[in-house]
């Protein structure tokens, strides 16, 4: 088996369950991201519109993270941790999605997902609040 031997739908999970979803799209535009919080989380991501990607069950264990412009949404399994997807900053009709999730995916496959230079997206200064 290998990359292209995957069906449709994919079929992903968190890693203790809670959470399934399905993507109705290939495998496609893998890459990682050196943003603040994707460089700390360090997983390859795939790339699914937002019509593709399927909370199937378990919407009620999903935690969701944002900060600064408070745009990209950041989703995790509250039992695992585990990141499954987030809706991006850069087009928010865009999930990126955790491809180690996917039922019978290897990451053996993936010899090289480049990096996306997020560095330089910019940080909203907030006034704070006396």
């Amino acid at each position: 088996m290998n990359i292209n031997d995957l069906t449709l739908p994919l079929k992903g999970s968190c890693h203790c369950g809670s959470v399934k979803f399905e993507v109705n799209s290939k495998l496609k535009d893998l890459r990682r991201c050196n943003c603040s919080i994707c460089s700390r989380k360090g997983f390859v991501m795939s790339t699914a519109s937002s019509d593709e990607l399927k909370i199937i069950s378990g919407e009620t264990y999903l935690n969701k993270y944002q900060w600064n412009t408070e745009i990209a949404e950041h989703y995790f399994c509250s039992k695992c941790g585990i990141n499954t997807h987030h809706k991006r900053r850069s087009d928010p009709k865009q999930y990126g999605y955790n491809i180690a999730c996917i039922e019978g995916f290897e990451m053996s496959w993936i010899k090289d997902a480049p990096y996306v230079d997020n560095t330089k997206m910019s940080v909203i200064k907030k006034n704070k609040v006396k």
